[in-house]
């Protein structure tokens, strides 16, 4: 279990964020299709995981923006933004923003994702979503970076990422 803060009162993870150099867990997560996609189906390539509490709040709304800015930059690299949001809602957001360089990954058919990688919140106002954390997987599928943002209200750390990416 980690310690974070919303607003600066203190929540807690359901865990901690999987560890660097260490096989990446498999998820099964819904795109804005309602499909299925598996980590599997990210093998070979560079995936980042961006992972928010709710693409209905500013704070998320902006690591998305940036997000899908950096990409424009970048190539091999995919970027996927995981919440509790249904799909459409993702969907609803990217599409309003013109976000179409990211990718929008939903839990709600997979609550174990929250555990699996740490990230659910166990209490506090925001129980039941996910916390703020990026999750680097390398092309082979190992854990390269991971950042657990401390505040919910702060943005990560943008740059840390892209360093990682040489």
């Amino acid at each position: 279990m980690a310690q974070i803060h919303f607003k600066g009162s203190p929540i807690h993870t359901s865990g901690t964020l999987p560890a660097i150099g260490e096989a990446a867990p498999d998820f099964v997560l819904c795109t804005g299709d309602l499909e299925d996609t598996a980590l599997a189906d990210f093998a070979g390539k560079t995936l980042i995981l961006n992972i928010v509490p709710s693409l209905d709040t500013s704070v998320c709304q902006a690591s998305a923006r940036r997000f899908n800015e950096i990409l424009n930059s970048l190539t091999d690299v995919i970027v996927a933004n995981v919440s509790c949001d249904l799909p459409f809602a993702q969907g609803r957001f990217c599409s309003s923003e013109g976000l179409d360089s990211v990718v929008n990954l939903s839990t709600f058919r997979s609550p174990g994702f929250a555990n699996d990688y740490g990230m659910g919140i166990e209490d506090g106002p925001l129980r039941g979503l996910l916390g703020r954390a990026i999750v680097l997987v390398n092309p082979d599928g190992t854990v390269g970076y991971t950042e657990l943002v401390p505040e919910i209200a702060q943005e990560p750390n943008y740059e840390a990422v892209l360093n990682q990416l040489g």
